[in-house]
């Protein structure tokens, strides 16, 4: 199995997630909460540019699947780690706990799951030209 492949689409799925579910729930929600038209745009623009960075998230996965390059493995992760971390942080400090947004979960997961497949990778790799 590719597990990275896996990993892209779970990131193809937060994704759909984010756009289907997340639409209605906040981003429509901020919408009709916020009466001042420049930060609605505002969080408009945000919402969306969220959407794009998760989708270049999945076909950066998608492409790193098929080759090995540790720079754009980092880049992922990175991104997402500083995602979990700014739900840990504030969901501890606004919220006094993580449980109303467990987004930090998949944001962690990932990277995870993406690391070892790319060892699983190199290693396999390895034994086929050892032979």
């Amino acid at each position: 199995m590719n597990w990275t492949r896996f990993a892209s689409a779970l990131m193809g799925l937060t994704f759909l997630i984010h756009v289907f579910a997340g639409g209605p729930e906040v981003h429509d929600q901020l919408q009709t909460a916020l009466h001042d038209d420049g930060l609605a745009a505002f969080a408009a623009i945000l919402w969306h540019a969220v959407s794009v960075v998760l989708a270049v998230l999945a076909i950066g996965l998608w492409v790193l699947a098929a080759r090995h390059d540790p720079s754009l493995e980092g880049i992922l992760s990175a991104i997402q780690i500083g995602f979990a971390a700014l739900f840990v942080f504030y969901g501890l400090t606004r919220l006094g706990t993580l449980a109303p947004m467990p987004q930090w979960i998949i944001f962690l997961s990932i990277p995870a799951l993406t690391r070892f497949g790319q060892f699983r990778n190199r290693k396999t790799r390895r034994s086929v030209l050892a032979h």
